[in-house]
């Protein structure tokens, strides 16, 4: 399997499904494909997928984080932002990669760890999917127990919050109550294109700030 992977290449926006892959193989698979890559891998119950995103996602990885983080700076609430952090659970036999993710309520639960585990540590309070090629796994992550999980495709961002197991669409953030961020995230991403990146940050700031 390990020979395999060496030889496979996967083009942007593109992936690729492995079956009947064992835990102890996909663990092998994390530990071969390592930490420095752009391929993102979700895992459910034996079966592996493996994708390669396309310049566009990550366009809209980094700069959604970017306004996120600036969001929390200016609500001065503290933040541990873990980017495309391996999550999984043995036990549950899950695992997943988020476009982006960040402590919240439980920043201060994880602060200085350099591991995590999730059948011990709670999951990100916030996960950040770029669905340019629909790649999107909401049932890991209702698995995994994540409260709080952001869509974000073909220019509109959906909010969806973890009750009794399942997401339901929430027309606001709970880490954000009352800020009207299915609109105004959108909206300076837009900005972001056509009036740069550091112009619209000063922009949202302020409006937060309003």
């Amino acid at each position: 399997m390990l020979l395999e992977l060496k030889r496979l290449i996967v083009p942007p926006g593109q992936r690729v499904l492995l079956n009947d892959i064992s835990w102890q193989e996909f663990e092998a698979i994390l530990e071969e494909l390592g930490e420095h890559r752009s391929a993102r891998v979700a895992y459910d119950n034996g079966m592996l997928e493996i994708m390669n995103p396309l310049p566009e996602h990550e366009i809209n990885k980094e700069l959604i984080g970017d306004l996120i983080k600036a969001l929390l700076e200016e609500l001065d609430i503290e933040v541990c932002p873990l980017g495309s952090t391996t999550f999984k659970n043995q036990l549950m036999n899950q695992g997943i990669e988020p476009d982006n993710c960040f402590y919240i309520q439980n920043e201060a639960v994880v602060r200085g760890k350099k591991r995590l585990d999730l059948t011990i540590d709670p999951p990100p309070d916030l996960a950040l999917e770029i669905d340019v090629t629909s790649r999107t796994h909401p049932s890991i992550y209702e698995r995994l127990g994540v409260p709080e999980l952001w869509r974000f495709e073909q220019g509109n961002l959906q909010i969806n919050v973890l009750q009794n197991g399942k997401y339901i669409e929430s027309e606001f953030s709970p880490n954000f109550p009352n800020l009207p961020l299915r609109e105004m995230i959108p909206q300076y991403l837009n900005q972001c294109q056509t009036e740069g990146r550091n112009k619209t940050m000063k922009a949202f700031r302020a409006w937060v700030q309003s």
